[in-house]
């Protein structure tokens, strides 16, 4: 799906956030501890849940370095820097205002001690 096929009615931020995915590649993954193949299905369910829940979770406060955040110098590898929706490849049933619902479990937004890195997109764009 393009960016031009985005839905309408996607807030401006949202639509950024989607813009923001939609440029990194399928193929080639931002990070080099993240199989291609894990990343073309993280990519797509990111950008399925900005399509279907990405108003909802931006009216309740969720953020880019909540949803995408990756480790600043490590991606993906460390995952308690990681967003809802950049630890797994599952797809997202809801969206509540403390955690991300998938199919078999959800991530949430408040961990105790919890670090919260850079939005994808910005880690891919220092190369790492």
């Amino acid at each position: 799906m393009s960016a031009s096929l985005a839905p309408a009615d996607l807030s401006p931020t949202v639509a950024s956030w989607r813009d923001q995915i939609e440029r990194l590649s399928e193929h080639a993954s931002p990070c080099r501890y993240l199989t291609p193949t894990r990343w073309a299905a993280m990519r797509a369910n990111a950008l399925a849940f900005l399509d279907q829940h990405g108003a909802e979770a931006h009216r309740l406060g969720w953020t880019a370095a909540l949803l995408f955040g990756v480790h600043p110098e490590h991606g993906f590898l460390r995952v308690e820097y990681a967003g809802a929706l950049m630890v797994n490849d599952s797809k997202v049933v809801g969206v509540e205002p403390d955690r991300i619902v998938f199919d078999r479990f959800s991530g949430y937004r408040m961990k105790p001690g919890q670090n919260w890195g850079p939005p994808v997109w910005e880690f891919a764009a220092k190369g790492r």
